[in-house]
């Protein structure tokens, strides 16, 4: 199968890597020469912690860094089976994208989108054959998080399914084929309940950042490396667990209120990493904390 990934950003330059360390042979496209100039150094350092996180050696990832090719025009995706869509989150630029690739591909190549959000519905409304479809949603950094969550739309015909389960399995990742449709699929509707719930108890001085951080990491978040909340919740007893959810669960926030704190700190630049200062201040010593915290999560892979 020759694979093509669209789109030279971090998303798209990471599921490269990720497919190209597996030794699959992948043309990497994008119509902006800055987005491909970025692209092959961009590779080159996902490798480079894969080499450092022992994940591969130097001579592995020098042969893999090969395996993929930087193209921006269309005519150079002719030959792939299966295209991985990964640009912005814009549905008119998708659609846009998708008419051109329709121009371009065999009638039985795969189109992938790695959207974090968009239904496959309507990202396949327009198309002429939507029956080639569906959604592989990748989890940022694609060389680090191993899950892909697959979607398919109302057309999408079984065959494209279990390719792309196959290829992606093929490429050391986990995918997972989603029954229906939700806003934010599995993942993203964890993080933001999880997200939601510790913006409360922050802003109700339950506890600094650092403290809710700490205590997720070192209880659920270690339970959860191994164990998910059904199960978990089988281990513990579903009779426990309707008795403690009885009482606890009215007590958990559900509003969005909880977002005037994001707002807060938007408002004033405070917008994390990129800025330098969120809830944390993220200063040299953080971010040598945070490369390492990376590479602790290539060596348990």
């Amino acid at each position: 199968m020759e694979v093509a990934v669209a789109g030279a950003g971090l998303m798209g330059c990471g599921i490269a890597t990720r497919l190209a360390a597996s030794g699959l042979a992948v043309t990497l496209y994008d119509s902006h020469a800055g987005s491909l100039d970025k692209a092959a150094s961009r590779c080159a350092e996902v490798f480079e912690e894969l080499v450092d996180g022992g994940a591969m050696t130097e001579g592995a990832a020098s042969v893999a860094l090969g395996r993929i090719a930087l193209t921006p025009r269309l005519t150079g995706l002719q030959q792939a089976t299966m295209v991985i869509e990964a640009v912005v989150e814009v549905l008119d630029v998708k659609h846009r994208l998708y008419a051109l690739l329709e121009d371009t591909l065999a009638p039985h190549a795969v189109i992938a989108s790695s959207t974090s959000g968009f239904t496959p519905d309507s990202l396949a409304g327009g198309m002429r054959h939507p029956e080639r479809f569906l959604v592989a949603h990748f989890w940022n950094p694609p060389h680090l998080i191993p899950l892909v969550e697959v979607l398919a739309c109302r057309q999408t015909r079984p065959s494209a399914v279990a390719s792309t389960v196959s290829l992606l399995a093929q490429a050391g990742c986990e995918p997972v084929v989603l029954h229906k449709a939700v806003p934010g699929f599995i993942g993203n509707r964890f993080q933001f309940a999880v997200l939601r719930e510790a913006l409360h108890m922050l802003r109700e001085g339950v506890a600094d950042a650092a403290t809710i951080d700490q205590v997720m990491k070192h209880s659920v978040g270690r339970r959860y490396r191994h164990l998910g909340p059904l199960e978990g919740a089988d281990l513990g007893g579903l009779d426990t667990f309707l008795s403690i959810a009885r009482h606890l669960m009215p007590q958990l926030a559900k509003s969005e209120d909880v977002l005037a704190l994001l707002d807060e700190h938007v408002r004033h630049g405070r917008t994390g990493r990129a800025s330098g200062e969120g809830f944390y201040t993220w200063n040299d010593e953080k971010l040598v904390w945070l490369r390492q915290v990376r590479l602790a999560m290539l060596r348990q892979r």
